[in-house]
């Protein structure tokens, strides 16, 4: 099993989850490696990972996805934890770039620890809790891979993947939390373009699942790998 984190963490983000699973299967946390394209970023995890399980939360996510349209006999299940598909509409797209683009030129202005003190000051974290794993690695990341992860593997940077979704024929779970209305939203729309065998699990819980519910979610891949994997 392969497992992506997101964006500012590193393979300690997993380190909750990594306890459970590490009990059933065999287990290797990747950090995202700093390539020139979307494409060529999933394409490096492939190679590190070779065929395996993929488990991405959100950046994670969208790259394990490219990773599985792809190369699909990399990729003989997959598990997206508060993912997308990308974004469809140009008008968001160039928006979101823009925005991408700000934060990129603010984290090379100001540091790596003033610009994660913003970042995790956002509503959308406001439920992980002060001790989660991999929180203190993320200050050891450098300005310029956080600014390239902005520019390079951004959701309005990347090709958005909305229409190559029934291509995927591999087992399928989209796992979001439960006070996360937008990205359950998204998951249940991922759902509908999906041809195969998919499933859409709820947990209590926000958006960074890995680090509020590690227990919670590794229990559940441990049991979808098992049945997929």
């Amino acid at each position: 099993m392969v497992l992506v984190p997101g964006f500012t963490q590193t393979a300690a983000s997993w380190r909750g989850v990594n306890r459970i699973l590490e009990e059933s299967c065999e287990v290797a946390a990747l950090d995202v490696p700093a390539k020139e394209t979307f494409a060529a970023t999933a394409a490096a995890l492939g190679r590190q990972g070779k065929r395996a399980v993929y488990v991405g939360y959100s950046m994670g996510g969208r790259l394990a996805l490219r990773l599985a349209l792809d190369q699909p006999e990399l990729v003989p299940a997959l598990v997206l934890v508060s993912s997308t598909a990308g974004i469809t509409d140009e008008a968001a797209r160039r928006e979101r770039i823009a925005s991408d683009e700000a934060l990129a030129e603010s984290v090379m202005r100001d540091g790596v620890d003033a610009f994660l003190d913003r970042w995790l000051a956002q509503p959308l974290f406001a439920t992980v809790p002060p001790d989660a794993p991999g929180l203190r690695e993320r200050r050891a990341l450098s300005q310029r891979y956080l600014a390239h992860c902005l520019r390079v593997l951004g959701a309005g940077a990347m090709e958005p993947m909305w229409d190559r979704l029934p291509e995927l024929a591999v087992p399928v779970a989209l796992v979001t939390g439960k006070t996360d209305a937008k990205y359950e939203k998204i998951a249940l729309t991922m759902l509908e373009r999906m041809r195969g065998e998919v499933v859409h699990v709820r947990l209590d819980g926000g958006h960074a699942l890995p680090l509020e519910q590690p227990a919670v979610l590794g229990g559940f891949i441990a049991s979808f790998a098992a049945r997929h994997g």
